[in-house]
């Protein structure tokens, strides 16, 4: 079973081979642009990749006017009367499990990309700068550090270009204490003072449906700037939001796809029916992030979004992955409690060693992904309502287990975001 924190990618993964409840509790443009100190930026930037030259259009990367400030001139006339390949679009997480698909969703209509990327992206730092444009072709790639407010903004002002719109696709890479509030708050937030600074009149944020009912740091960390983002359009009549809230995504709900093919159980907690989803597709998520980028209906809205058909429990994931395997159903349901008293036990320990801090935060992470469902809570009726979750896409969970039974889980690999 795989419980998953949709936008954070926090997953709960569990093997079921020999002992099961051990197993559940056990930058700035490529080598610097340079910018002439005349007023235009040059026709053609011309930047290096290990001697290969790299130029960008002059034709996507329009000019502009920088004053002796580095804050940019920009035009009073609204960036959704242009066309597509006039409009800059900065991408921040771009090389995340999301934002590789929102670049390649952006680029396929027609926007000019800015696609801010860590030197070292990808799982663990795996994936080179090479690796990195090949990965977002189409766009034009920033590398640079989201986490440093001073880096960034020199980066984005190395570009030559104003900003009209900036779409975060950022997350804690393990939902940790610190890494939460470096991530989800304060590198979001960077990307926020950046694009303003450059001109940037709308912020699409990608954020998770779960904050609804926020017991956990990093859902504290993503409320903390929805409400500063919101503050901004309160102050400025002329700059908009979209925030995007997902439920879960496919691979969250893969893991055990592979067991289930060997004949072992499906497992799951309680009765199978605590944590129902209306689980989305990547693909079909980028497209509706980039819907937010022009559609005025949009615009300063929470918009809470979820795949196609009807909301699925565990137990009904379990049962189809068994049809479709050709199999006799088998279940292992482990009692909640059990994660209970786990976190209980770590809540002690931390008081006694602080650096037992994130491991704790883990086990809340678990037991909530183990309890609660990915769906619009009412707070009226203290209830989950799947009938209010809107739906989106094509692409259904059926088809991604059969995808999956056929091909494995290549490209949906969890890294740093697997708990346990």
């Amino acid at each position: 079973m795989s419980l998953f924190a949709p936008s954070s990618g926090l997953t709960l993964l569990q093997s079921t081979k020999d002992h099961y409840f051990r197993q559940l509790f056990s930058s700035h443009f490529i080598n610097h642009v340079q910018v002439r100190t005349v007023p235009y930026a040059t026709p053609f930037l011309s930047v290096n990749v290990s001697g290969r030259p790299f130029r960008v259009s002059s034709r996507k990367l329009k000019p502009i006017i920088a004053s002796a400030a580095s804050t940019v001139e920009t035009s009073n006339i609204s960036f959704r009367g242009k066309n597509p390949k006039d409009i800059n679009v900065l991408v921040v997480g771009s090389t995340g499990y999301i934002g590789k698909f929102v670049v390649k969703e952006l680029t396929s209509r027609g926007f000019n990309v800015i696609a801010v990327a860590r030197e070292k992206s990808g799982i663990k730092g795996k994936n080179s700068k090479d690796d990195t444009l090949e990965q977002l072709n189409g766009a034009n790639v920033c590398f640079s550090d989201v986490t440093n407010l001073e880096t960034l903004e020199k980066s984005v002002q190395g570009l030559g270009v104003s900003i009209d719109v900036v779409v975060s696709c950022l997350a804690s890479r393990n939902g940790g204490v610190k890494d939460s509030w470096n991530i989800d708050y304060e590198a979001t937030k960077n990307s926020l003072v950046a694009g303003r600074k450059f001109g940037a009149s709308h912020f699409v944020l990608l954020s998770a449906i779960c904050v609804q009912k926020p017991l956990l740091e990093f859902q504290r960390a993503k409320l903390k700037f929805e409400a500063e983002l919101m503050k901004e359009t309160e102050e400025d009549n002329g700059f908009t939001y979209s925030i995007v809230r997902p439920t879960a995504f496919f691979k969250s709900l893969g893991g055990q796809v592979e067991l289930v093919k060997d004949g072992k159980p499906y497992v799951m907690f309680g009765d199978g029916k605590l944590c129902a989803c209306k689980p989305i597709s990547e693909q079909d998520l980028a497209s509706f992030i980039a819907d937010c980028v022009l559609k005025e209906d949009k615009i300063n809205q929470v918009l809470p979004i979820g795949g196609p058909g009807k909301a699925l429990t565990p137990l009904e994931q379990g049962e189809m992955l068994f049809k479709l395997v050709g199999k006799e159903p088998k279940f292992l349901k482990v009692p909640i409690e059990i994660m209970d008293f786990a976190i209980g036990f770590l809540d002690f320990l931390v008081k006694i060693f602080p650096s037992l801090e994130d491991a704790a935060e883990f086990g809340k992470i678990g037991r909530y992904y183990a309890a609660e469902s990915m769906l619009i809570w009412d707070p009226e009726t203290g209830e989950y309502n799947a009938e209010a979750t809107p739906s989106y896409g094509n692409d259904t969970l059926e088809d991604f287990f059969q995808r999956v039974l056929k091909e494995g889980m290549a490209g949906q690999e969890l890294g740093e975001q697997t708990i346990f």
